[in-house]
């Protein structure tokens, strides 16, 4: 596939550059310059700008599906284990769930999806492409990250059984991972002899990745002190974090300075639902990326509809963030958090050939999505 003459937003370069796009085997060959090739599908592109297909860092697409909760299946949360890390966003998702083709529409090709947020752990998120029939086919990662929740939903999931306030919450995720290292230890210490091997807990073996380092904690804080208690704890076992929501990043910006650690910003085109959320702002996004950090926005869809991912971007710019830095927080920022960035996230020689061709700036309402390719198929338009 040749694209011809478009305008180029790579998410690399803050200035756009007009040029040609050489697509082979579903990867980026060239991207900027004059092209010519014989034998290709040609898309003329003049009039028209070209993007990175859009990530989601933080969703629930295909678990939470299109008719949910009362209309779908319920499949992203379990209701009945407060602590269930041994969970896969994997068995859930259903690549049929009518939200995605919308999402694709609207130039959104690749999410960060899984578990929601009812438990202290939940299970592992998955990174995926949003086409195809099999999970199996279209999942980059099956396991980008290790779900914990902090704050409101756990406790009022969970607040006739087990856990009624935010030290309880902290105390159940230093408790898994306190047992989950010591299991870990005497497996290492056993050296492979079955017979001192440790008996067999699913739920001490999903943690392993993330007391290795190998995958974070992907951690639902929307409040100051629960945000900074996520950062406590993942000090205290030396294990990477990202951090969802960050609703009042805005408040303690030192902090998350100091911590350096990725923040995923949103849903923020909802209502103030809890009362952890009546400082959420349009303005957070752009606070935090001016300071330095890494920062994604996100729609927690379906919480908000995943095809308005650009929007959400749109707003934030309306708000006060730097255009540039909005682009990268729906582009290489979610690649880069979801460890996904080596072939998604931007438009350059090697990567996955995940395009967007718009008659204007996607995160403007009235502006039109032509054509989206993925892995170098045009799959809308």
């Amino acid at each position: 596939m040749l694209i011809k003459n478009a305008m180029i937003h790579d998410a690399i370069h803050e200035k756009a550059y007009k040029g040609d796009i050489l697509v082979k085997d579903g990867k980026l060959v060239q991207v900027g310059g004059t092209i010519d090739a014989t034998g290709e599908e040609v898309i003329d592109a003049e009039g028209l700008a070209a993007w990175p297909g859009f990530v989601d860092a933080h969703s629930h697409i295909g678990l939470d599906d299109w008719g949910g909760p009362t209309g779908g299946t319920f499949d992203y949360n379990e209701m009945n284990d407060i602590c269930c890390p041994q969970l896969r966003g994997l068995d859930s998702y259903y690549p049929q769930d009518a939200a995605i083709p919308m999402a694709l529409e609207g130039g959104v090709t690749t999410v960060g999806t899984g578990p929601g947020s009812a438990n202290v752990l939940g299970g592992t998120f998955i990174a995926a492409k949003l086409y195809g029939n099999c999970v199996d086919d279209l999942v980059i990662d099956p396991a980008v990250a290790m779900k914990c929740a902090f704050g409101e939903n756990p406790k009022r999931c969970y607040k006739d059984k087990c856990d009624s306030a935010r030290m309880t919450t902290a105390a159940k995720l230093r408790e898994a991972l306190f047992t989950a290292k010591d299991y870990m230890l005497r497996k290492e210490a056993a050296a492979g002899d079955v017979t001192k091997q440790p008996a067999f807990d699913m739920k001490k073996e999903a943690l392993i990745p993330v007391l290795k380092r190998e995958i974070p904690l992907k951690a639902h804080a929307h409040r100051a002190d629960d945000i900074l208690t996520a950062l406590r704890i993942a000090k205290e076992f030396d294990v990477k974090i990202t951090l969802e929501h960050v609703t009042e990043g805005h408040l303690i910006v030192d902090e998350l300075k100091r911590a350096g650690v990725p923040v995923a910003v949103g849903p923020t085109l909802t209502n103030a639902s809890k009362l952890e959320l009546l400082n959420k702002s349009w303005t957070t996004p752009g606070v935090l990326a001016d300071a330095g950090l890494q920062v994604s926005i996100i729609t927690d869809a379906p919480v908000i509809p995943e095809q308005y991912l650009p929007l959400c971007a749109g707003l934030a710019v309306k708000a006060g963030m730097d255009p540039f830095k909005a682009l990268q927080a729906i582009t290489i920022n979610p690649a880069k958090h979801l460890g996904i960035d080596a072939r998604v996230g931007s438009l350059a020689a090697g990567k996955d050939a995940d395009i967007v061709l718009t008659d204007g700036d996607p995160m403007v309402s009235n502006t039109n999505v032509k054509a989206v390719i993925v892995d170098g198929k045009k799959l809308v338009g």
